[in-house]
């Protein structure tokens, strides 16, 4: 018995269950120390630019809904990577190495004299330095408690507190950079004799700024970039490293129902009855008498790598009634077990059919 599918929305359902990923906190920057975490560009706020001014010509919404749920999934897991311990250690005595090497220089360099204030701006670098390593291990150690379900009472206060902190300490690093740029480029090439050591040190820091403001940026651009025009990769990088702790397992995905997928010739439509632009038929396997659902023109393509469906291809359809490409759909459901238009879980739709 044949029946249309229901059209697809890119609104998430009140009634759905959430989505496991958790809320996104700031992400850790480096303030003026130009330090490994620092600087990244939100891909959450890109997404949503996407969602703004996409072209509905170019991009579906409910394509531009799936790319900007990646976004958000690859955040977290930016985040999430972020504060590790091995990552937090590294970022840690990247900024004291900064520290270390200022002190070390400021006391080796008590006899220059320069012209310009560049003393007071190598202390006010260390103290960007300091401020970062604080945020970072408070809210590293807030992430541990919160793994050990302790101290979740103040959680909320203390990540509060850090946000600001780092918000401020960011802000106060940019400022400062022009600050340091505008005192060396004002000093010029009497820095170099006057007062040699101070003057380099400068260079160096404020050239270690751009280079990671430049590297991020760009970072981020190629990451735009790939889950607009090619999110099957980043799926599958994620699916590559992913713990399995957020996604659905083998029995789970295997539990959904598998389609095939064939188009529909105009003798087919004759046959059928049908006058209005039809993509296909999408027929269940396994069952007896086969399930088939008729897909409009729109409908049948898969919103995950934008490809339309072809003869014989095979579907899943998740219990919301979306449907992708089973490889497409099988690695995101390994990586993030949420349906990526809607966010239905579909391992608690699974529990509480059991549960019944």
């Amino acid at each position: 018995m044949a029946s249309t599918s229901p059209h697809r929305s890119s609104g998430g359902d009140p009634s759905s269950p959430s989505s496991p990923l958790l809320p996104s906190p700031a992400s850790p920057s480096s303030g003026g120390a130009g330090g490994p975490l620092g600087r990244l560009t939100s891909l959450r706020g890109a997404a949503r630019f996407i969602r703004r001014t996409g072209s509905r010509r170019l991009m579906r919404e409910p394509s531009v809904a799936v790319r900007e749920t990646a976004a958000e999934h690859l955040e977290e897991r930016q985040t999430d990577w972020a504060y590790s311990k091995p990552v937090v250690v590294l970022d840690v005595l990247w900024n004291l190495a900064f520290v270390a090497v200022a002190a070390a220089v400021l006391a080796a360099s008590l006899a220059e004299r320069p012209a310009v204030p560049l003393r007071v701006w190598l202390a006010g670098y260390v103290l960007q330095c300091l401020l970062h390593v604080l945020c970072v291990t408070v809210e590293y150690r807030r992430r541990r408690r919160e793994a050990d379900q302790d101290g979740a009472a103040d959680g909320d206060f203390k990540l509060s507190i850090v946000k600001h902190l780092e918000s401020a300490n960011t802000m106060f690093s940019f400022i400062w950079w022009i600050i340091g740029f505008y005192w060396v480029s004002a000093g010029g090439q009497a820095l170099s004799h006057d007062a040699p050591q101070l003057y380099w040190l400068s260079i160096v820091f404020l050239a270690f700024d751009v280079f990671f403001v430049v590297f991020c940026v760009a970072l981020a651009c190629v990451i735009g970039i790939a889950v607009c025009c090619c999110l099957p990769c980043i799926i599958a990088i994620l699916y590559a490293v992913t713990d399995q702790q957020e996604g659905a397992s083998e029995e789970d995905i295997n539990n959904l129902s598998k389609f095939k997928f064939r188009t529909m010739g105009d003798q087919d439509k004759l046959v059928a009855g049908i006058a209005a632009p039809v993509g296909g038929v999408m027929t269940e396997c396994g069952t007896n008498p086969p399930v088939e659902h008729i897909l409009s023109a729109e409908d049948a393509e898969c919103c995950i790598c934008l490809c339309p469906y072809e003869d014989g291809a095979e579907l899943r359809e998740l219990p919301c009634n979306h449907h992708f490409h089973c490889s497409c759909i099988d690695k995101w459901l390994h990586i993030n077990a949420t349906c990526p238009l809607c966010k239905f879980n579909i391992v608690k739709s699974n529990l509480d059919r059991e549960e019944v």
